[in-house]
């Protein structure tokens, strides 16, 4: 799936990489955030994952 000539799939790829780093930082306390900021982004985490996941496998059939 391919927007503006950008694959979808590498963007939220780059992004669910963006968001591991984050919450990775958070959670060694390299970064201080609430406890709420990172139970957030780890939401959306998985929510990116499923959905680059899902168009990965939807690419491939």
């Amino acid at each position: 799936m391919v927007v503006g000539g950008v694959s979808m799939i590498l963007v939220l790829g780059i992004v669910n990489f963006l968001l591991l780093l984050f919450q990775l930082s958070t959670g060694l306390r390299w970064i201080k955030v609430p406890f709420g900021v990172h139970r957030k982004t780890g939401i959306l985490l998985f929510i990116v994952a499923v959905v680059h996941g899902s168009l990965g496998i939807l690419a491939n059939l």
